[in-house]
């Protein structure tokens, strides 16, 4: 199991927060998802076949794309 913290800049409200814990949970091998507006952070926890690279772009494809 692997869990990741990523920088989204994008992330402004609850509304933000609960469409990414929503969109990245249907991922399948997503086992949770924990996103904060405070600190615009969302932290991930994840095993195959999920993997950064799928999470990435499903979070570019709903319009809260990770920091550089």
């Amino acid at each position: 199991m692997t869990t990741v913290t990523y920088s989204i800049p994008a992330i402004h409200c609850m509304h933000c927060t609960h469409t990414i814990e929503v969109e990245v949970k249907e991922l399948q091998g997503v086992q949770s998802v924990k996103a904060d507006a405070d600190t615009k952070n969302v932290q991930i926890t994840f095993d195959a076949p999920a993997s950064e690279d799928k999470i990435k772009a499903l979070l570019i494809e709903i319009n809260y794309p990770v920091a550089a």
